[in-house]
């Protein structure tokens, strides 16, 4: 008996051991993974505190250029540099990315005068980088240096150098690149972002570079989605009822607007409509088109996006909305106003299909 609780609690302990040395080794983890942090934000927050005319002369460089922006690094910073190229890309700055050893071995000869270049290198003194600055001086090219050393070699060849030097890396060693690489892309970052700003850059404008994915279907426009033409179901002010409902059934879309000569919207019939008359006179084909229409009904314009469509949709209990060419505000539109020439119509299930839902 006594050998059994002896072998018991010897089993105990070595599972409490067990416990505690994971513990530890979480902990030790965790505390590795802060100081990593705090130390790649002390980087970006000495970077602002060094802003000034140099960050201003850099952005100013890129606005008057008249040709593309070319980000050229190497090694990790070259993966810095193809980030900073497709976000100023993505932002209405056309940029591409040169690697500077294809670009001594021919590639330079992408380059136009009227570019810019951003030359990105920690040390500032990286051979490949270096060797293709004759040939940007040569071509009279402007250069935004983005470096670690402020003297270096790359610094003294820049039209503009940007400091984005750091007291320390992350790396217990100081070799990996780190809180370095870190400081270039919060740069370039920050590069991109005044840019977008200075051009007036919307969210339209970033639709058009945006088709695909979540981004490209939340900043579609009606027009991107709505019936036009032959698929909008329409009918006149003088048109009886069965005319209606069969325009109803042949566009399929459970409602139908009526317009008057000008082909402005003065009203619309649901299938919401046609139920409530059925039951209050019966016989609705006896009934003209006005004493069974909805007027004053909500319209959007062509040109806002599908997500403001969405909302309005939501906030009126509806599923469908006409577009018209001139539409003009709900306040308007309840005083008896109604909108311009009827040019489309989109109906929830074409939200639901293009994602913006």
């Amino acid at each position: 008996m006594q050998k059994r609780t002896l072998k018991g609690s010897t089993t105990l302990n070595i599972t409490t051991e067990i416990r505690d040395v994971k513990l530890m080794e979480t902990d030790k983890t965790i505390q590795i993974a802060r100081r990593v942090l705090d130390i790649e934000a002390e980087a970006v927050a000495g970077l602002s505190e060094r802003l000034g005319d140099e960050f201003t002369r850099a952005v100013e460089i890129i606005l008057s250029a008249t040709g593309k922006v070319i980000v050229t690094g190497i090694g990790k910073s070259g993966i810095i540099c193809k980030k900073i190229a497709s976000t100023l890309s993505s932002t209405g700055t056309p940029a591409f990315f040169l690697h500077p050893s294809e670009g001594v071995h021919g590639d330079i000869g992408m380059l136009m005068r009227n570019d810019v270049i951003i030359a990105v290198s920690n040390s500032g003194e990286t051979d490949e980088l270096v060797k293709i600055l004759p040939i940007v001086k040569r071509m009279g090219i402007k250069m935004i240096a983005m470096t670690g050393d402020i003297k270096s070699t790359l610094a003294r060849a820049g039209d503009v150098a940007l400091d984005v030097g750091i007291s320390e890396e992350a790396c217990p060693l100081g070799l990996a690149p780190t809180a370095s690489t870190t400081a270039c892309l919060a740069m370039g970052d920050a590069i991109a972002v005044a840019l977008l700003e200075r051009r007036g850059f919307q969210k339209e404008d970033f639709a058009l570079l945006h088709p695909a994915g979540t981004l490209g279907r939340g900043l579609l426009k009606v027009a991107d989605l709505m019936h036009k033409g032959e698929e909008i179901p329409l009918v006149r002010m003088d048109a009886n009822m069965k005319d209606a409902i069969l325009e109803m059934t042949a566009k399929r879309l459970g409602i139908t607007g009526v317009v008057d000569e000008s082909r402005r919207l003065v009203g619309i019939i649901t299938d919401g409509d046609l139920r409530r008359a059925l039951e209050v006179k019966g016989n609705i084909l006896d009934s003209t088109i006005a004493d069974v229409m909805t007027r004053r009904p909500k319209v959007i314009g062509n040109d806002l996006l599908a997500e403001a469509a969405m909302k309005k949709m939501e906030e009126h209990s509806i599923t469908a909305l006409f577009i018209t060419d001139t539409a003009i505000p709900d306040s308007s539109v309840q005083k008896g106003e109604v909108g311009g020439e009827v040019v489309g119509i989109i109906h929830l299930h074409d939200l639901l299909k293009a994602g913006v839902v």
